[in-house]
């Protein structure tokens, strides 16, 4: 009969010293680079992606699903970057003052900001396919059925977070022990890594699926002006999505990799590589603001608002501060009567992300 000792009294270092993995006694230039390189990243993660949250709240132009779900994944890197703040805080020579608990909590953060990433891209993913296959301009999904799709990414990526301290850890089982993570279960860090790696590759399939039916559509599409226009807005599509999707997988699936890797007890030295793999990651939640800048300029003339509200000097004299801001392409026609009429181009922005 196997008898199970736990060892929830224990403190981290037991842990640590079980796998053979350093604390350090004191801190090292090395460190105060790391923590203070991760702080001002952490910084400007927070800021940027408030930013984003900011100017999709303020513009009319912005209150559509796909925007409240890019909001939403600027709320998940807001949140990675508390997550990311959080660890610096409690890394290093401060990481032998942890509790069990304390530790836990630190670990879980991050986690919890990935999965809602993760199942927030799926989302899009998913809403992207809906909208080009049956040539809508946006989903038809109702405000709230959106709410409680965001309402249910983040319960699930709560529950995934909270899953090692309810009980699927190593506590019980310090033969089981990760490197990487001295109190997780290398079983859950498969499971883990493997559920992660497979949403990368659903989310690259659909685009691909996506990709392949535009790019079909294009083939067939004559001359017409109102058809080349469809045709640009696509492709500004096409390209938006793959670089925030490339971004993703390009930033995670080194570290999710490693995580594998350490699950299975490779033996491969995984801890050489732990730091460069979570920096790789912290930058992730920091790319997203400058792609949304870089593809859409509506976003970076309400950015640019935004900012002039906070700072009315570099504003002029902040005239917009208390406006909700609406600023869809106009183009303001003369009609035979020689009354003005104004036409958005919803159809164009519509379909820029």
């Amino acid at each position: 009969m196997l008898l199970l000792v736990c060892y929830y009294d224990s403190n981290v270092s037991f842990f640590y010293l079980n796998v053979n993995k350093t604390i350090p006694e004191e801190w090292r230039p090395q460190d105060y680079v790391v923590v203070g390189l991760g702080l001002t990243v952490c910084v400007f993660i927070i800021l940027t992606n408030i930013l984003v949250m900011s100017a999709i709240f303020m513009n009319r132009r912005f209150h559509y699903p796909i925007y409240y779900l890019l909001g939403n994944l600027a709320a998940a890197d807001l949140f990675a970057g508390i997550a990311y703040m959080h660890l610096m805080f409690h890394t290093g020579p401060w990481t032998k003052k942890l509790s069990i608990y304390q530790w836990f909590l630190r670990q879980g953060l991050i986690d919890t900001s990935l999965t809602a990433s993760v199942i927030n891209l799926m989302a899009i993913a998913l809403e992207r396919h809906q909208t080009i296959f049956t040539m809508q301009l946006h989903s038809s999904m109702t405000n709230r059925r959106v709410i409680l799709l965001i309402l249910a990414i983040w319960l699930i990526a709560i529950v995934m977070g909270l899953v090692p301290t309810m009980g699927w850890n190593c506590m019980c089982d310090l033969q089981n022990c990760s490197k990487m993570a001295p109190l997780y279960s290398r079983s859950y860090l498969v499971f883990w890594a493997v559920l992660n790696l497979f949403s990368f590759t659903v989310m690259v399939v659909v685009y691909t699926r996506i990709f392949i039916y535009v790019r079909r559509k294009n083939l067939r599409m004559s001359q017409h002006t109102s058809q080349t226009k469809h045709k640009e807005t696509v492709v500004s599509l096409m390209r938006t999505v793959f670089m925030i999707l490339g971004c993703f997988v390009i930033c995670w699936t080194p570290g999710l990799v490693l995580l594998l890797l350490d699950g299975v007890n490779c033996g491969c030295g995984v801890l050489t590589y732990e730091k460069y793999m979570l920096v790789l990651a912290e930058f992730n939640s920091l790319m997203n603001p400058i792609i949304y800048s870089y593809r859409d300029q509506d976003m970076r003339r309400t950015f640019k608002r935004i900012l002039c509200c906070l700072w009315p000097r570099a504003g002029g004299r902040g005239q917009h501060a208390g406006v909700r801001f609406n600023t869809l392409e106009q183009e303001v026609l003369t009609d035979s009567n020689g009354t003005q009429t104004t036409h958005h181009s919803d159809a164009k922005s519509a379909l820029e992300h």
